[in-house]
């Protein structure tokens, strides 16, 4: 029955945009997207960096083709096996005019791996053990043993250069606020749940972008930001409902940008030292119990892929792990083993973040209660969720979503929600953690591949997480707005193109 309201919702809001369509300018872009975020200091992220990347530099880039480019640094190479030598572009500034330098690159990277500053994203660059500034546009950064990746460690958050001079004056709370980077846009307002205001950087080294101005707009419900979106009210919107798809296709006022396998991969974690979770017999039946394929099929109306591992094929490292059975009968026989015939009741967790995901969850609550598992759902705020989640203080089922965009490589996908101790893992597994230590050591591809392989072979046989399924990234954008989709998710307005 909910599933029918929210489709009869849908179709009475678009039915109503449809009345007044009205074209975007040439020099401002609106987007809508489901969240407001919760802070743009780079280093301290517990979202995905869509606004601040488009903020914020980093010494290498993406290019189209997903290569890596030179970006805040001219050049990158390796001294030895554990010393990276990173020459810098000169003249560049930072939105408040101060200079972007050597001593720019060791601040950023020595306050993320600052222990005392608990960055939600360190291990992304854990393995760096320090930088160390040559002269004004030369850096040195060593390494805590050879790393192959330490090139696409630079590219992506936490790495977004910052201006030490700034922070150090405004403290971190208020850098959080009112962010100053090197990137092609400045923010100009910023008002949490209500929206950010960006313009075009007029002294951006790449040149300045052709959009003027960028209003980012958190609508989280689905309906309204496509409602939005056909008002003309929003010239491109975020995480278009899978269910909305070829509605807003035949409205013909819009079009949708499908990236196959572009987006995150669902997941729900686990508190493993927790009971019942603390047995892999109760993770395997849970995992058993669960539909995938009747919840890409009739929730998420296919867009979506099936898989059994975190890593993306993408991704340096990916192995084809077979999607999990669906096996009621063998999950309650688990369960019964495990010393648990009738079942048991705990909390589960799941945000309005990602496509219907919401409605996935309350599947996922019918399909375990069918094996006797009383999941107590609870919908979050995704505000509140994404500060729980890195603090421990979440459900122990909860659902999240994760993958290596930027990075396009396994480590990304794996190591930050496998290996115990990070701020985003709650698993606890001796092998695993020297699985993935070893990964980090290891620098021939193939050696590489192989240790991936072994950690997703064990990850399938153990369960200590229940990965559902890969999503693709929807989007919604006005006939005037130009843009294609990335593989690594993001965003850049620099790109972008409006169009009278």
């Amino acid at each position: 029955m909910m599933r029918f309201s929210r489709s009869l919702l849908a179709a009475t809001a678009l039915a109503a945009a449809l009345v007044s369509i009205v074209p975007a300018t040439g020099a401002e872009l609106v987007i809508g997207r489901p969240a407001s975020p919760a802070t743009f200091d780079p280093g301290f992220l517990k979202e995905a960096a869509t606004l601040v990347d488009n903020v914020f530099d980093t010494l290498v880039l993406r290019d189209a083709d997903m290569k890596l480019v030179p970006g805040l640094a001219l050049s990158w190479k390796a001294l030895d096996d554990t010393t990276w030598e990173i020459k810098l572009r000169p003249g560049i500034k930072f939105h408040n005019g101060e200079a972007f330098d050597a001593e720019a690159v060791k601040f950023t990277f020595e306050r993320v791996l600052d222990p005392a500053a608990k960055s939600p994203t360190i291990s992304y660059i854990r393995t760096v053990a320090g930088v160390d500034v040559v002269d004004p546009l030369t850096v040195r950064i060593r390494t805590n043993g050879p790393d192959p990746l330490l090139p696409t460690r630079l590219s992506r958050y936490p790495a977004y250069i910052v201006p030490p001079a700034y922070v150090k004056q405004v403290g971190a709370a208020e850098f959080a606020r009112r962010p100053v980077g090197t990137g092609p846009y400045k923010v100009t307002e910023f008002v949490p749940d209500d929206h950010v205001t960006m313009v075009a950087n007029e002294a951006y080294w790449r040149g300045k972008a052709t959009i003027d101005k960028v209003v980012w707009r958190p609508i989280p419900e689905a309906t309204a930001r496509i409602a939005a979106l056909l008002s003309g009210e929003v010239q491109f919107i975020e995480s278009v409902p899978a269910e909305l798809v070829d509605t807003l296709k035949a409205s013909g006022a819009a079009d949708v940008v499908d990236v196959k396998n572009g987006g995150l991969t669902i997941y729900l974690g686990l508190k493993s030292a927790e009971k019942p979770l603390d047995d892999a017999r109760v993770r395997r039946a849970l995992s058993l119990a669960i539909d995938r394929k009747g919840l890409t099929t009739d929730i998420l109306k296919g867009k979506a892929t099936l898989t059994g591992t975190q890593v993306s094929p993408f991704d340096a490292g990916y192995k084809d792990i077979p999607t999990p059975a669906y096996d009621p009968a063998a999950a309650k026989k688990l369960l019964a083993e495990a010393g648990y015939p009738n079942g048991f009741t705990i909390r589960f967790q799941a945000p309005r973040r990602y496509i219907s995901s919401a409605e996935v969850a309350q599947a996922v609550v019918q399909q375990w209660a069918a094996i006797g598992v009383k999941a107590e759902l609870e919908v979050p705020e995704w505000s509140v969720y994404a500060q729980q989640v890195p603090a421990g203080k979440q459900a122990p089922i909860y659902m999240l979503a994760w993958g290596s965009t930027q990075t396009l490589d396994a480590d990304a996908a794996l190591y930050a929600i496998l290996k115990s101790g990070e701020p985003y893992s709650t698993v606890a597994d001796k092998a695993l953690d020297a699985l993935l230590d070893e990964s980090r050591k290891t620098i021939a591809p193939d050696a590489r591949a192989a240790i991936f392989a072994k950690i997703q072979d064990h990850a399938a046989e153990t369960v200590p997480l229940i990965t559902l399924y890969r999503e693709d990234s929807l989007y919604g954008k006005a006939k005037s707005v130009t843009f294609g989709g990335r593989p690594d998710a993001r965003i850049p307005v620099y790109d972008i193109r409006v169009v009278k």
